[in-house]
């Protein structure tokens, strides 16, 4: 009898555990399906720089201040530079929006390549990146380059382009290296290569580690009038490079600006859904990206500015029309930004022995200021 009321409470126990684990069986696919679709409730992927560039930071800044874990995710994508960008936002998989440079997206354009390129939109312009040529000490000057080793960056880098334009315009050859920057890096404190150049908003952390025992320096880059189309004149110095660039030696250089690209979505879809709420809320929280402790580059951005010959997403198009426009973060008066330009010249002036006469001095600064304001790419 004894034995018996043992056998049926062991059944009745074991019956509990054998629901019990039912229960839990059949619970586990749906909290795993809640996991799922928290995981990617506003999912956006954007493609960015490797992580020595500029755009990698200001990814992860919008991460930092958009993205609430609920309602929206930002996931950066570390890609390998403007060029690889511009044909994954086309034809990749999964990649909302890219960050590249607009000389890139022009050439593309030309080029027709990737097929289909124009039919990208643009959510908004971002800051300006600058153009550094590190070289060897006793390389003194950029024509001291002609036949020597000058890196570019991998296929896909940006830096090609770019480097292949200026060099083009300088009419200056030299043996184009297409290493990984931060190998580059190696190479040239090495000696196996003369310069390495670089597009990326300062202060670029690439090099943060250089320090003067190197023998390594920026070389000053002139803004020809052939390039006034595609570049602005943009300047190091010591704040930006401590390390590389003296207190009184400022150097000289040309920067290219950079824009929020869209992927062909339809409208219909998650996926474009989730880049309208993503526009919503950047275009909104906007301010707070200007905060300390985020790239200082945002002080450049001016949502409003247009990119020439192209359509922006739909929803920011709205956006900025239904809001009157967005100022810029950094607002200067036409006459002191005149005066900063003018001050630029003659100190570029007496650096290179190339004076300017008033008359161009004025035709590149309506340039300048059309740039600026978004009016010629």
């Amino acid at each position: 009898m004894i034995m018996s009321l043992h056998t049926s409470h062991m059944r009745l126990v074991a019956g509990a555990l054998t629901i019990a684990a039912l229960a839990a069986w059949s619970a586990a696919p749906a909290a795993a399906q809640s996991l799922v679709e928290r995981a990617n409730r506003g999912l956006v992927e954007i493609a960015t720089s490797s992580t020595f560039g500029t755009s990698a930071r200001m990814a992860e800044d919008l991460a930092d201040v958009l993205d609430d874990g609920a309602t929206r995710r930002i996931a950066p994508v570390i890609g390998k530079g403007s060029l690889q960008n511009l044909i994954d936002v086309k034809v990749m998989r999964g990649i909302d929006m890219a960050i590249v440079q607009t000389d890139v997206l022009e050439y593309a354009k030309q080029q027709h390549n990737p097929p289909g390129v124009e039919t990208l939109t643009y959510i908004a312009k971002l800051g300006n990146e600058e153009f550094h040529l590190l070289a060897r000490g006793d390389v003194k000057s950029v024509g001291e380059l002609a036949g020597k080793k000058v890196n570019f960056g991998v296929q896909g880098d940006g830096t090609l382009l770019t480097g292949a334009r200026i060099f083009e315009s300088l009419k200056i050859k030299v043996e184009a290296t297409t290493y990984d920057q931060a190998q580059a890096l190696e190479k040239l404190k090495s000696g196996e290569i003369a310069a390495l150049a670089y597009v990326s908003g300062k202060p670029a952390p690439l090099f943060v580690a250089v320090r003067t025992t190197d023998n390594l320096h920026f070389l000053p880059i002139p803004l020809k009038s052939d390039m006034t189309s595609a570049y602005l004149p943009a300047r190091l110095t010591s704040d930006d490079y401590p390390g590389l660039v003296g207190v009184d030696a400022p150097v000289d250089t040309v920067a290219v600006g950079t824009v929020l690209m869209a992927a062909n979505l339809t409208p219909d879809s998650d996926r474009y859904r989730n880049v309208a709420n993503f526009v919503d809320a950047f275009f909104t929280q906007f301010g707070s990206l200007l905060d300390p402790g985020h790239h200082p580059k945002w002080k450049e951005v001016n949502l409003a500015a247009e990119l020439p010959n192209w359509h922006r997403f739909g929803p920011a198009d709205q956006w900025i029309k239904r809001n009157g426009g967005a100022a810029p973060a950094v607002s200067m008066t036409d006459q002191q930004m005149r005066d900063v330009f003018a001050k630029f010249l003659d100190e570029r002036s007496k650096a290179t022995g190339q004076a300017m006469n008033t008359q161009q001095k004025d035709e590149l600064f309506d340039q300048f200021k059309r740039w600026q304001e978004g009016k010629v790419r």
